[in-house]
């Protein structure tokens, strides 16, 4: 198998195009590799994704339609495509706007214009994710609730991006899954998210802040369960019948951010400073996923939960940033 591996140089996507490649598949990764973070960390995935036999690798931006069109055609048969790619963060929107819609919005269209112009049209998977629920009140969050308030550009755009699939879905009958990712974290992680920086403020002495006065849940998800979701969803595709469908990736087991935090506390061997603030701008107080579908069609079954993956997460910090 060809598989086209969008955000290839993304948290998400080193993960996804490592799974596929220690299967036997050949990779065609793409990513922009922008400095939204550390650049130093997105070349190393890559640098490590460089060594497996079989990884093809383009600098290009996903919302360049003919750099597309030409990245495809090089690659021969392309047997698949997991579209990772995007600007992600909740509160760079409020900075940056014009990066959401760009990347969200536009390379979203992109990457579908150029799958449905593929003969054959290999299975498609895109990410979303579970911002899309906004203030939902009703737990767990389903897919068949109704998504019409997104509080951050982010959800807006991620939304979008489900909407524009079922659109291509009744226009073109072009088939594809959308996966709605909760909280995902784990080794090679992005350093915006909470984990991350978390576990650099503790290890510097910095108080590390803590919204809505700590009184915050969350469906973190490991990566590894994840990457399961995501090629058991590229594996039995979206058909005729369902040309579009939508899934929760979570763990189903919602954690207090207080009792995170102490599991990176444990992990580290460190005290974490607690810097209590208001709820931020664009920010939800909970998340959990209604996970019976994914279960059911996809057999997503979550193994691993914050008490196993936070040491491993810690593990791969220390290595990294060489900390003894």
């Amino acid at each position: 198998m060809t598989v086209v591996v969008t955000g290839a140089a993304g948290f998400v996507g080193f993960h996804v195009a490592s799974a596929l490649l220690a299967r036997g598949e050949h990779v065609v990764g793409i990513d922009n590799v922008n400095d939204y973070y550390d650049v130093r960390l997105k070349e190393a995935r890559l640098a490590r994704l460089a060594e497996a036999k079989g990884f093809t690798f383009h600098r290009a931006d996903i919302a360049d339609p003919d750099r597309l069109s030409a990245i495809f055609a090089s690659s021969g048969q392309v047997t698949g495509v997991i579209h990772l790619a995007a600007q992600a963060g909740v509160r760079y929107s409020l900075i940056n706007p014009y990066a959401y819609i760009h990347a969200n919005v536009l390379g979203q269209v992109a990457i579908f214009e150029t799958v449905r112009g593929l003969n054959p049209i290999p299975p498609l998977v895109y990410a979303s994710s579970s911002s899309v629920y906004g203030g939902n009140d009703k737990f767990p969050f389903s897919v068949a609730d109704r998504v019409d308030h997104p509080v951050s550009l982010y959800a807006a755009t991620k939304r979008g991006g489900e909407l524009l699939a079922e659109s291509y879905a009744a226009m073109y009958c072009l088939p594809s899954t959308g996966l709605r990712f909760f909280t995902l974290y784990g080794p090679w992680g992005r350093p915006d998210m909470a984990y991350y920086s978390f576990t650099a403020a503790i290890l510097a002495g910095e108080a590390i802040p803590v919204f809505n006065e700590g009184k915050l849940e969350r469906d973190f998800t490991y990566i590894d369960d994840a990457v399961q979701g995501i090629l058991a969803a590229l594996d039995q595709p979206a058909d005729p019948t369902h040309r579009h469908r939508l899934y929760n990736l979570g763990n189903n087991k919602p954690e207090p951010v207080l009792r995170f935090i102490k599991v990176i506390e444990q992990a580290l061997g460190c005290k974490a400073m607690l810097h209590f603030k208001p709820m931020q701008p664009g920010d939800v107080k909970a998340t959990a996923a209604d996970i019976e579908d994914s279960r059911r069609d996809l057999g997503f079954e979550p193994k691993i939960g914050i008490d196993e993956g936070i040491p491993r997460f810690v593990k791969w910090y220390k290595a990294y940033h060489g900390i003894g």
